[in-house]
């Protein structure tokens, strides 16, 4: 089982863990020392094992908090899946489209034929 020195609040600690694990022990080392850090910021020098039981409780309340997140994120989550789920089930909407009457269609063709025309005759006066 590999060996690992771990410093929290200025304090070097060995520590065993599984093969393969060590970087996992270095981040939660790193996330206790910091909150040890933090204690020690405030209030100064305190004994290891009280410096270690606080850093882990203000760990256990930011990790609860984050759990509170969460929770809120997974049932607005769900609560979006049902509103898609409600969506796909909802039959079909028509969507109607206006309909040019056909004779302004043919109105609108015989002018694009004139403008055609007349385009065609100005550029062969101006070629000639």
């Amino acid at each position: 089982m590999p060996e690992q020195v771990i410093t929290i609040g200025n304090k070097d600690f060995e520590v065993a863990c599984q093969p393969g694990e060590e970087q996992f022990l270095l981040a939660a080392a790193a996330m206790l020392d910091a909150e040890a850090r933090t204690l020690l910021e405030q209030i100064g020098r305190v004994p290891a094992e009280r410096m270690l039981l606080m850093s882990g409780l203000m760990l256990a309340d930011k990790t609860a908090a984050v759990e509170d997140k969460l929770k809120e994120a997974e049932a607005q989550i769900d609560s979006m899946r049902e509103e898609i789920s409600r969506l796909h089930a909802r039959p079909a909407q028509k969507v109607e489209v206006p309909v040019v009457p056909q004779d302004l269609t043919d109105a609108l063709s015989e002018l694009a034929a004139r403008a055609e025309a007349v385009a065609e005759d100005m550029e062969s006066r101006a070629s000639a």
